[in-house]
């Protein structure tokens, strides 16, 4: 039997002499297979390069310059170094600004991870109509433009026509029928939270139920057999099966939040008294608003600069939870 074998593998083995086309072939079609994803990536690379990489070198070279009203309307160039960095460091506004930014999108994140979650798994429990309605609804919430659902919550907090003015008053809160929501720092902050915290919900809610879609019910039953409530099932099952959906979720909300800019300048452009102001809605101000291009290009680069922090803190989470389940396996 093993003479047989050994004869089969010896006819239907390629032969390798002097002209040595099949391996030939096949050292061509390696070559080709390892180049193939880079070349269907190099449009992308190439439209990413231009739209985005060119205006990004060219802010760079803003940052450098002092560029106001006057250089723009003679074409002057006048290089500053790093004197524009120098200021905006130096500056106490930014710094408040910059701390001011941080816990803006911690508590966002935090409302926006835990009442996501909460209804991911209120659609994991729906039976089929229910659920096919409320996801119906977490759609069109999603799918409304940012400046549509923006001006809508301009509406429902104005302080003469207001629907929430309106109707806190009718529950006996008189006091609050033509409150101003625009007129302190933390009211204002608190429409702003309300606003994105609705928009970015059925982000979260959405891909937790598909994700918890991808549990086997063995684990489920397994785990209540045991006696295990809902909490030790949520902690000993969802959790750590979803564990790299909280953490690339929490990740994308915490860059989402944290440039967030049409809600928060619509809404009452960082007022009042720029109080509101985040680090998007600073560099905005200072380069178009005040005609400092050079300063707004400065604090722009600083907010991209904070984000990428952001980002390799992410990435070392990321690789550290991998070497844990190799470790495990």
């Amino acid at each position: 039997m093993a003479v047989q074998l050994d004869a089969a593998v010896e006819k239907t083995a390629p032969r390798t002499g002097k002209g040595g086309a099949p391996p030939a072939r096949g050292t061509v079609g390696r070559r080709t297979a390892r180049r193939t994803p880079y070349l269907l990536l190099l449009p992308a690379l190439l439209a990413t390069a231009v739209f985005l990489g060119w205006p990004l070198v060219r802010n760079l070279l803003l940052s450098f310059q002092n560029l106001n009203m006057k250089e723009l309307i003679q074409h002057l160039t006048d290089w500053r170094g790093t004197g524009n960095y120098q200021e905006v460091l130096g500056s106490e506004q930014f710094w408040r600004v910059t701390g001011r930014t941080v816990v803006f999108t911690a508590v966002n994140v935090v409302l926006i991870m835990v009442l996501g979650v909460l209804i991911g798994l209120l659609l994991a429990r729906l039976g089929k109509k229910m659920r096919l309605t409320l996801s119906l609804a977490l759609v069109l919430a999603w799918a409304m433009p940012v400046v549509a659902a923006t001006t809508v919550f301009q509406w429902l907090f104005d302080s003469r026509y207001g629907v929430v003015n309106w109707l806190l008053d009718k529950l006996g809160r008189h006091s609050m029928a033509h409150y101003d929501w625009v007129g302190t720092q933390l009211s204002t902050f608190f429409v702003i939270t309300v606003l994105i915290v609705w928009q970015s919900l059925p982000f979260v809610a959405l891909n937790l139920y598909a994700a918890t879609t991808t549990i086997p019910r063995e684990l489920y039953e397994a785990a209540r057999m045991d006696g295990a409530g809902t909490w030790k099932v949520f902690t000993s099952v969802t959790f750590p099966f979803l564990k790299p959906f909280f953490l690339a979720t929490t990740f994308l909300e915490i860059i989402w939040v944290f440039k967030a800019f049409p809600q928060i300048f619509a809404i009452n452009q960082g007022g009042p008294d720029r109080l509101t102001e985040t680090l998007p809605i600073y560099a905005f101000t200072e380069g178009v608003g005040n005609l400092h291009f050079g300063m707004g290009a400065a604090i722009s680069l600083l907010t991209i600069a904070v984000l990428l922090v952001m980002t390799a803190h992410y990435l070392r989470l990321t690789l550290k939870q991998e070497q844990q389940e190799e470790n495990e396996l």
